[in-house]
C-alpha cells in the first residue's frame, strides 16, 4: 500500500538497517532534538559535527542524552560543513543534514568540485513532500528552494527525482502534474511549452515509469470537480501525486502556503547529490526536521 501520511514514512524506515547521519555544525536545539528523536525511533545513528561545548550544554539544558551521539569537534562552521561531507565521502555516513549554518556555506561544500558530493553532471534539487489535511494523499513537489527557473534540461530531472521519491513511497504509477498558470496549451508561456513536451517524452518512455500531463493549472491538477468542470479527461487531472513548479517563486508560495495557512506538515530533502541532503531552514520545527530524516532514509540507496 502507498504511503500517505507522514507518521507512516517513519514506520516504513524503521524496520530497515540503520542509516548514518551526519550532521554539519549542529548547535541547535532543534536539530539535536530530531537527530535524537530519530535515533529513539531507530531509523538512524548519528554524527554531530559542532561546537562540543554548545551541542553538550543544549543536551544537558533540554534532557538530550549526548552520549546518543558520536560528537566531532569544530567550531567553525565553513570547516564543519567540509568536515560532514569528507565523514560521507570517506563512507562513514549515508545521510547529510544542515544543522546551525548558512544555506550558502552548506550548499558549497556540497558542491565543492574536489570534495564535494556531486557526481559529474548531477543537478541539484530540493524535493518537499507535503501532507496537506485538505488533500488524499502527500504531495511530492519541486523545485521550491534551489533552481529559481529551472531550464528544460533542470525540469526533465527534478521530474525524475519526483517520480523517484513517489516510488519511494509505494506508489508504483506515480501521477505528475507539470504546473503553469492554465491548463491550455499557451506558446507565449514557456511553462505551458515545458510542460507538453515533458509530458510527451514520458507518453514515449523517455522518463522514468510515470503518468504525466501538463500543463496544469493548480486547481485541475489536485481538484476533481475544477477538472470536471473545464472537460479535462487526464489520469492526473484532480488525482496528481507530484507537483513539477515552473519557477522557485510558484513552488515557494506553495509550500509556505501549506505550512503557515493550512497547518501542513512536511519532509523534505535534496536530491542529486550521492546521498539525499536534509537542507531544512534554521526556523524549521523539530517535528519538520525529524521528518526529513525519516524520509532522507527512505529514499536513501546506500
Amino acid at each position: 500500500m502507498p504511503i500517505t501520511k507522514l507518521d507512516q514514512i517513519v514506520e516504513a524506515v524503521k524496520s530497515r538497517p540503520r542509516k548514518r547521519l551526519i550532521a554539519a555544525f549542529a548547535n541547535d536545539a532543534h536539530t539535536i532534538e530530531a537527530v535524537s528523536k530519530a535515533i529513539e525511533l531507530g531509523i538512524v545513528e548519528a554524527t554531530l559535527v559542532g561546537d562540543t561545548n554548545q551541542i553538550e550544554r543544549i543536551c544537558k539544558e533540554h534532557g538530550f542524552d549526548a552520549g546518543k551521539f558520536n560528537i566531532i569537534h569544530e567550531t567553525d562552521e565553513t570547516k564543519a560543513a567540509t568536515k560532514s561531507v569528507a565523514l560521507i565521502n570517506n563512507g562513514e555516513g549515508n545521510l547529510l543534514m544542515k544543522g546551525l549554518l548558512s544555506t550558502d556555506k552548506y550548499m558549497r561544500a556540497i558542491l565543492n568540485k574536489e570534495t564535494g558530493l556531486m557526481n559529474p553532471g548531477a543537478t541539484l534539487s530540493h524535493v518537499t513532500v507535503i501532507e496537506n489535511k485538505a488533500y488524499s494523499k502527500l504531495l511530492i513537489c519541486g523545485d521550491v528552494a534551489i533552481i529559481p527557473l529551472p531550464d528544460l534540461k533542470q525540469k526533465i530531472a527534478i521530474a525524475n527525482y519526483l517520480i523517484d521519491t513517489a516510488y519511494a513511497l509505494g506508489i508504483e504509477l506515480p501521477k505528475l502534474a507539470m504546473i503553469a498558470a492554465s491548463e491550455q496549451m499557451l506558446s507565449v508561456m514557456p511553462a505551458c511549452v515545458d510542460a507538453a513536451i515533458i509530458s510527451k517524452m514520458a507518453e514515449r518512455g523517455q522518463l522514468k515509469k510515470a503518468l504525466v500531463d501538463g500543463p496544469l493549472a493548480l486547481d485541475t491538477a489536485i481538484d476533481k470537480e475544477s477538472a470536471e468542470i473545464k472537460k479535462l479527461t487526464s489520469p492526473v487531472a484532480g488525482d496528481a501525486d507530484c507537483l513539477l513548479f515552473p519557477n522557485i517563486e510558484s513552488g515557494n508560495v506553495f509550500y509556505k502556503t501549506c505550512t503557515k495557512l493550512c497547518g501542513s506538515e512536511l519532509g523534505a530533502f535534496v536530491a542529486g547529490a550521492r546521498v539525499p541532503a536534509i537542507l531544512s531552514s534554521r526556523g524549521d520545527s523539530s517535528l519538520t526536521k525529524m521528518y526529513s530524516i525519516a524520509l532522507s532514509a527512505l529514499v536513501s540507496k546506500q
